[in-house]
C-alpha cells in the first residue's frame, strides 16, 4: 500500500506548476495586495463612519484636520507614490534588460518570479489605491461634512512603510543582479528540481510489484499499443504522475509515455502509447488534463534545464567578449554541489503502480549520464586550451565520485575525466600545466577507485 505522504506529495505536482506559473509574472501579487489595500479601506472607513455617527473622539494624533487639509495630504500621498511606482518600474525593466544582456534571455523568468521586486510594487500600487479610495470619502458639501480621519492615518502609515519598502528594493536590486547571487539562485532551483524527482521515485516505488513484468508490459505495448496525438505544441513543463496513474488504473490500462518535462512536443505527434486500445479514449482525455505545456520550459521537473542556465553562463564568461574565467569556475562550483545530490541516490526507474502493485505508467526517465554530460561537455569545449577550468572540472568530478552510488555512475565520471585530460593534451602547450591537469585527473581515478572498493 503506497504511504500517504508520498501521495499528498505526488498530488501537488500539478497545482504546484500552478503556484510557480503564477509566481512568474508581474500582477498577481500586486494584485492580491490592492485588494488588501481595498478590504482596509472597508475596516477603517467603517470605523470612521462608526466614530462619526455617535460621535467618539479619537486620539489627537488622530485627527487629521478637516476636509480640506484631509484631501490635501491624500492628494500628496497619491501623486509622490504613483510617481515612485514609475521609478520602481524603471528599475525593474533596467534590472531585465541587464539580465537578458549579461545572463542570457533564458534568465529574464528568474528575475519576473522574484518576489521582492513583485511586494515592491505590489506595496507601492496598493497604497496608491488606498489614498484614492480614502480621498473619495471626504465630504464637505452642505452640512453633512465627513472625514475619514483613521483611513488618512492609515494612509500615512503606509506611507511610512513605502519608505521602508523603497530603501529595501534598492538594496535587493543591486543585490540580485550580482553574479553570484544569479548563479547562487539558479543552483536552488536545482536543488528543487532533484528534490521533485526524488519525491517522484519514492511514488514510484511505493507499492510492491504485482502483475507482469515490464519489460513483457514494454513490448505488449509496442506491438497492441494505441498511440495518443498531442493535443498542442510547446514544451513539456509538467506532468501529474498521480493523475494519470490514477485515471490508468480506473481503465485497466498501461500508459506509455513520449516524452519528459523539458521536451519539446508537436502537435498530433504521439504524446503516449496506451494498452489496451479500449481505454485509449478515456486516458487521452486524462493525458490532456495530466500534462501541462508552454512556450518555454520551467525548473519544476526539469533540472537539465538548470544545468543549462548554468552551462549558459559560464560559456558566456569564457567567451573571448567576456573573458571572466571567475564565473565559470562559480558555475562549476554549483553545478557540482547540484551533481553530488544526484549522485547520492538512485533515480527513479519511470515506472508507476497502482495501490495493488499493478505497472500503470511508464515515462521517460532521465539518465544520469545526461545530466553529468551536459553538466561538462559544453564547459569543457568552451574552456579548451584553459588549464584553470579543466583542473576545477577535474577537481569537481572527484567530489562527484565520491557521492557516487554503482559502477555506472562511476564509469560515466571516469569517462569525462578523460575527456578533460585528452582536451589538455591536445590544446595546453606548457608542460607545467599539463602536469598539473594530469595531477587532478589522478585525484578522480583514485576517487573512483576508493569508491569501488568501498563497503555498500
Amino acid at each position: 500500500m503506497q504511504h500517504p505522504g508520498l501521495m499528498d506529495r505526488a498530488r501537488v505536482h500539478i497545482p504546484g506548476w500552478r503556484r510557480d506559473a503564477l509566481r512568474t509574472n508581474l500582477w498577481f501579487v500586486p494584485s492580491l495586495l490592492v485588494v488588501a489595500a481595498a478590504a482596509l479601506f472597508g475596516l477603517t472607513y467603517g470605523l470612521d463612519r462608526a466614530v462619526h455617527a455617535h460621535a467618539f473622539s479619537l486620539p489627537s494624533w488622530v485627527n487629521t484636520g478637516g476636509p480640506d487639509a484631509a484631501r490635501t495630504l491624500l492628494t500628496a500621498i497619491a501623486a509622490a507614490v504613483i510617481t515612485v511606482v514609475g521609478v520602481v518600474f524603471s528599475i525593474t525593466i533596467l534590472a531585465l534588460q541587464l539580465a537578458s544582456t549579461q545572463f542570457g534571455p533564458r534568465m529574464l523568468r528568474n528575475f519576473i518570479r522574484d518576489l521582492g521586486t513583485q511586494l515592491t510594487l505590489g506595496t507601492f500600487v496598493a497604497t496608491f489605491v488606498f489614498s484614492v479610495l480614502a480621498l473619495g470619502s471626504v465630504n464637505s458639501t452642505g452640512g453633512a461634512t465627513f472625514v475619514p480621519h483613521i483611513s488618512v492615518t492609515a494612509a500615512l502609515v503606509l506611507l511610512v512603510v513605502d519608505l521602508g519598502v523603497l530603501i529595501y528594493f534598492i538594496h535587493h536590486v543591486s543585490q540580485t543582479i550580482q553574479l553570484t547571487d544569479v548563479v547562487h539562485a539558479i543552483a536552488r532551483d536545482f536543488h528543487h528540481a532533484i528534490d521533485e524527482l526524488h519525491a517522484d521515485r519514492g511514488l514510484a516505488a511505493a507499492s510492491p510489484p504485482a502483475g507482469p513484468a515490464v519489460g513483457a508490459l514494454a513490448e505488449r505495448l509496442e506491438r497492441e499499443g494505441v498511440g495518443i496525438p498531442a493535443p498542442s505544441s510547446g514544451y513539456l513543463q509538467a506532468i501529474g504522475h498521480h493523475r494519470l496513474v490514477q485515471i490508468a488504473g480506473d481503465s485497466d490500462a498501461i500508459v506509455q509515455l513520449a516524452y519528459r518535462p523539458g521536451h519539446f512536443i508537436i502537435r498530433g505527434r504521439p504524446l503516449a502509447v496506451v494498452w489496451p486500445a479500449a481505454s485509449a479514449p478515456a486516458v487521452a482525455d486524462g493525458l490532456a488534463r495530466a500534462h501541462v505545456t508552454g512556450s518555454h520550459r520551467t525548473l519544476r521537473q526539469d533540472p537539465q534545464f538548470a544545468i543549462d542556465q548554468l552551462v549558459e553562463i559560464a560559456i558566456r564568461a569564457l567567451s573571448p567578449a567576456v573573458n571572466d574565467t571567475f564565473t565559470a569556475l562559480t558555475c562549476i562550483d554549483w553545478l557540482t554541489d547540484g551533481l553530488t545530490r544526484v549522485s547520492a541516490q538512485p533515480l527513479r526507474d519511470g515506472v508507476f503502480r497502482d495501490r495493488g502493485g499493478r505497472v500503470r505508467l511508464i515515462e521517460v526517465t532521465v539518465p544520469y549520464d545526461r545530466l553529468v554530460n551536459r553538466a561538462f561537455d559544453k564547459i569543457r569545449q568552451a574552456g579548451r586550451g584553459m588549464p584553470a577550468v579543466g583542473i576545477r572540472q577535474l577537481d569537481s568530478l572527484s567530489r562527484i565520485a565520491d557521492a557516487t552510488i554503482d559502477d555506472d555512475q562511476r564509469a560515466v565520471v571516469q569517462r569525462q575525466a578523460d575527456m578533460i585530460l585528452r582536451a589538455a593534451y591536445a590544446a595546453i602547450e606548457e608542460a607545467n600545466d599539463r602536469a598539473d591537469v594530469e595531477r587532478a585527473h589522478a585525484g578522480v581515478v583514485a576517487a573512483v577507485a576508493r569508491r569501488q572498493h568501498a563497503p555498500v
